[in-house]
C-alpha cells in the first residue's frame, strides 16, 4: 500500500473525506521528494542565497538555521508544479546572471557581489506584475518563513517565550527591542 492510499483510508475513517478529501490526498508528495529534486550543491546554493538575504551579523544568519535544506523540502513537498517550475527557472536565472554580470559562478562571488545581484533582483521583483509570482519573491518569502520559524530564528533573533503569559495589548516598546516569535 502506498502513502496516498493509506492517507485516503485514514481521511475517510476520520471524516476528512467530506469535501475534497481525494484531491487533498492526491496532491501529497513523498517526504523523500526533496532529496530527489535537490542535490547537495543545490542545497548549498540555496544556503548561499538565503545567507545573502539574511546574513549573520550580531545575530545568526540563514546558514546557521540550515535554511537551504528546509527550503528544498518545502519546495518539493509544498509547492505545486507551476511554482516548482518558476522556482527552478529562477535558480537557473540567478546562476546565469552571476556568470553574465561577474564572469563567475554565484558560489564564487564575494558577499558584496551576491548582495548587489540579489538586490537588483529584489527591485525587479517588486516592479513585476502578472498572474504568476516573480521567482525572487518565492525565494525571498521562503527564506524568511524558514528562517523565522526555525529554532535559531525564533529563539536567538526573535524574542521567544515557550509558554507566554497574559495578553498585554499595551506593552511598552523600547527602541531596538526584538519582535516576538510567540
Amino acid at each position: 500500500m502506498d502513502r496516498r492510499d493509506l492517507l485516503k483510508m485514514i481521511a475517510a475513517a476520520t471524516g476528512m473525506a467530506m469535501v475534497g478529501g481525494d484531491l487533498w490526498a492526491a496532491d501529497l508528495k513523498s517526504a523523500d521528494a526533496g532529496k530527489a529534486l535537490f542535490t547537495a550543491p543545490d542545497i548549498a546554493f540555496l544556503d548561499e542565497i538565503a545567507e545573502t538575504i539574511l546574513p549573520k551579523t550580531t545575530t545568526p544568519g540563514a546558514k546557521d538555521a540550515g535554511c537551504g535544506a528546509v527550503m528544498a523540502v518545502m519546495v518539493a513537498d509544498c509547492y505545486d508544479l507551476p511554482q516548482q517550475t518558476i522556482f527552478f527557472e529562477g535558480l537557473k536565472t540567478i546562476k546565469a546572471l552571476a556568470k553574465k554580470q561577474f564572469g563567475k559562478d554565484f558560489m564564487q562571488l564575494t558577499a558584496a557581489q551576491k548582495h548587489e545581484l540579489l538586490s537588483k533582483l529584489d527591485q525587479e521583483a517588486k516592479q513585476a506584475s502578472g498572474q504568476t509570482p516573480h521567482y525572487f519573491i518565492l525565494l525571498k518569502q521562503l527564506t524568511l518563513m524558514v528562517f523565522f520559524t526555525s529554532k535559531v530564528g525564533a529563539t536567538e533573533v526573535l524574542r521567544y517565550v515557550a509558554v507566554p503569559g497574559r495578553y498585554d495589548g499595551n506593552m511598552p516598546y523600547k527602541k531596538g527591542d526584538r519582535a516576538w516569535a510567540t
